[in-house]
């Protein structure tokens, strides 16, 4: 059975939602789970759902499609819809998987659609090998030892000579340990410090701004003195 795949739709003309959603609801494993039509309401959607294809217009009032995909950090598939062909070079600068000239027909939505799905399934079947080979972490707390992969990790809070790691499954252990060491160590999982209480898993980081970042519907501050290493590491 194929699996079916998250669509959000961002564009500030309706007319042009309207098509779009007409057209995704006739392949029968895409699924429109948001339509948008600002890139801030979008925001709520990439934080809370699982998104695999993003469709997204460029001019747009308040943010432009391609400034609003610099500040995604687990960016979806991303097909890129516009009225304008000189936006063509910049979408593939920011691998978007295909550009989209308005008006366009069903034909080439499906060509773009198809793509979109090919990049999907090669980043999964990349995950899942991953997860294959990942070795594990061994925490101790609560008078046990836990075995912990670090890709479950979603971020670690210092409390004092203690710190508190908040996993996937919503379990959190505390443990005698120091962020400065665990700074060091988690390194090489993609784990960053970006708060002088907060280590983050990046490889969970669903948004970001100046300020803060988010796991999901959880806000993380950012540092002041984190701030521009946070701000090159995500290319924001």
């Amino acid at each position: 059975m194929q699996r079916r795949y998250n669509c959000l739709i961002v564009d500030d003309e309706q007319l042009a939602r309207t098509l779009l959603s007409a057209y995704i609801e006739k392949i029968p494993h895409l699924e429109v789970v948001g339509s948008c039509k600002s890139p801030l309401e979008a925001m709520n959607y990439l934080r809370e759902d699982n998104v695999d294809i993003l469709f997204l217009d460029i001019q747009m009032p308040e943010l432009n499609g391609v400034d609003f995909l610099k500040t995604i950090a687990q960016q979806p598939a991303v097909i890129f819809t516009t009225a304008y062909a000189e936006y063509a070079v910049t979408s593939y600068e920011l691998d978007a998987v295909d550009y989209l000239l308005k008006p366009f027909g069903f034909d080439r939505f499906v060509k773009a659609v198809n793509k979109a799905v090919e990049k999907v399934d090669a980043k999964s079947n990349s995950s899942e090998t991953k997860e294959t080979k990942e070795e594990v972490l061994f925490i101790k707390g609560d008078q046990k030892i836990y075995k912990v992969p670090p890709s479950s990790i979603l971020y670690i809070e210092g409390l004092k000579e203690y710190v508190s790691y908040f996993l996937e499954n919503q379990q959190r252990i505390i443990s005698l340990h120091s962020l400065t060491k665990l700074e060091k160590e988690l390194s090489q999982y993609n784990f960053m410090r970006v708060h002088r209480s907060y280590i983050v898993n990046l490889n969970h980081v669903t948004a970001f701004e100046r300020h803060a970042l988010w796991i999901d519907k959880e806000e993380i501050p950012i540092g002041k003195t984190y701030r521009d290493t946070v701000k090159e590491k995500l290319n924001w």
